[in-house]
């Protein structure tokens, strides 16, 4: 059974598990579109092929909340937010190295490598690279780990991942980007935590939010489920 968060008519919000791939990749493995797309099928006992679009997605080994279109309408519409910058994305990351300042506005420009599935992050332009903006906020230190709020304000590949690596605090449990150990469940501790917008189609405000994993470091922090 997924870990519904939201749905009506058209739109659907699911928990993401650190292990799932949102969309087909090179492993094989099944992805949770087509996991979402055979459990409506047969909970609403639906004939044909179920419509389910894809709108943003979340790495592997990061969890949380991961939002799906169940209409055309619906993705199109959702497809122009997140291009307009329209949905409010907040993510949690845990960190070992506490960043230098409590709050900050990080500018960095991305340079991807197909090869090696990794982004580098610089301070000034680059060829082939695509500016990336994030905010984060220190919420909470406990012994040796901080909770960071994080606020994207674009959305490139492994954004959070490396901005927050270039400025020494990689996240807690990414080998990837210079974290020292890996997590026992192969996750990352990054979290969407949650997405707020504009309904596509009724315009009433919509947030929706994930609650922290039940595993790992996050139940040290002193935070609410909701």
């Amino acid at each position: 059974m997924p870990d519904i968060l939201y749905e009506d008519n058209h739109i659907i919000a699911v928990n993401k598990q650190a292990s799932q791939i949102v969309q087909g990749d090179k492993t094989g493995d099944i992805p949770l579109s087509d996991l979402m797309k055979s459990f409506i099928k047969q909970r609403d006992s639906k004939p044909g092929n179920v419509f389910l679009g894809v709108v943003h997605r979340l790495d592997r080994p990061v969890g949380g909340v991961t939002l799906f279109a169940k209409t055309d309408k619906a993705l199109t519409r959702l497809n122009e937010m997140f291009q307009k910058g329209e949905i409010v994305k907040n993510y949690f990351a845990v960190v070992k190295h506490e960043p230098a300042k409590q709050h900050d506005l990080l500018t960095h420009y991305l340079v991807r490598n197909e090869q090696q599935n990794k982004s580098y992050a610089f301070d000034r332009p680059q060829k082939n690279a695509k500016e990336a903006r994030l905010e984060y906020t220190v919420i909470e230190r406990i012994n040796t780990y901080t909770l960071l709020n994080v606020r994207l304000f674009t959305g490139r590949h492994h954004q959070i991942r490396a901005q927050l690596a270039a400025i020494g605090s990689p996240i807690k449990g990414d080998l990837k980007y210079g974290f020292d150990r890996p997590n026992k469940d192969a996750s990352i501790s990054l979290l969407a935590r949650s997405v707020a917008f504009a309904h596509p189609v009724k315009k009433i405000p919509i947030t929706i939010v994930a609650p922290l994993p039940d595993s790992d470091v996050w139940q040290f922090f002193h935070l609410p489920e909701q």
